[in-house]
């Protein structure tokens, strides 16, 4: 992988290609053509893009406030009802006016990226903030969601308008491989998991890429880097990281799969949506 994107050495990258995507998105959303234009999200036009990244960009200030302060934030909600609370949070932002919305993401945009810059390295790691879903987790992670969400709702926002065939940038994408793993081990759906005991490879082509093995068993994912997953019964290979990122999303299903045909279908079906 070029870069350890958890690492603290590599803060000037990912800080960097938050900036990238932020600017990717803010150009969609500064068009005012576009405001009304429906999205890879069902039910969310671009205003709800800038609405859900209001809601949780001044989310996460209030929680990193909270942590500067040593006081203890609310129990965190849990994975399964991310995808109903967002949606609450995106829409709810509806009644502001274009002019309104832009200025207050972009003011809550600015607040947080100074937090992220002057993080220290001690702080990249061990300064932990309580994220609403999943409780106290180290600073470094917020960097990341904020590419998730400018880089991935970026791309929506370009379906929308009629770019089907568009990918991620290949070091927005890169950066984010490791955190899919992790979206995979928090969004098994315990029902859809039941019973369930699959070994599975997935490789991901280029400098920001590697291979993994892959097991869900008893309603826990788990995962380790490998050398080889050519002797594992079923593979998904990705040529293009932004592939591996947009089929954790389930934006589609993406990946050439071979091997066990039962193995592949489950492990496309054993995650909630996020």
């Amino acid at each position: 992988m070029a870069v350890n994107p958890m690492a603290y050495s590599s803060k000037d990258v990912v800080l960097d290609v938050v900036r990238t995507e932020r600017s990717n998105f803010f150009d969609v959303m500064e068009d005012p053509d576009n405001w009304h234009v429906d999205t890879r999200c069902e039910g969310w036009q671009v205003r709800d893009m800038v609405g859900h990244m209001i809601d949780v960009s001044e989310g996460y200030l209030a929680r990193w406030d909270l942590a500067q302060k040593d006081e203890e934030a609310p129990a965190p909600l849990g994975w399964v009802v991310m995808s109903s609370t967002l949606n609450k949070g995106a829409l709810s932002h509806r009644s502001l006016s274009r002019e309104e919305a832009i200025a207050r993401l972009k003011s809550a945009s600015n607040r947080l990226m100074a937090h992220f810059e002057s993080l220290s390295e001690e702080e990249w790691s061990n300064f932990m903030v309580s994220h609403v879903f999943s409780g106290p987790i180290p600073a470094f992670c917020y960097p990341a969601f904020q590419i998730m969400d400018y880089g991935v709702h970026t791309w929506d926002m370009h379906w929308g308008l009629g770019d089907k065939d568009a990918r991620l940038d290949e070091r927005t994408a890169g950066v984010l491989v490791p955190y899919m793993f992790i979206i995979w081990q928090y969004s098994v759906d315990q029902e859809a998991a039941e019973g369930v005991d699959i070994t599975y490879g997935v490789e991901v082509d280029g400098e920001w890429g590697g291979k993994w093995k892959l097991r869900v068993k008893d309603g826990q994912f788990s995962y380790e880097p490998v050398d080889d997953v050519s002797d594992l019964p079923a593979v998904l290979h990705f040529d293009h990281p932004s592939d591996m990122v947009l089929t954790t999303y389930q934006r589609f299903n993406g990946g050439r799969a071979s091997g066990d045909q039962e193995i592949i279908d489950t492990a496309r079906n054993v995650f909630f949506s996020i």
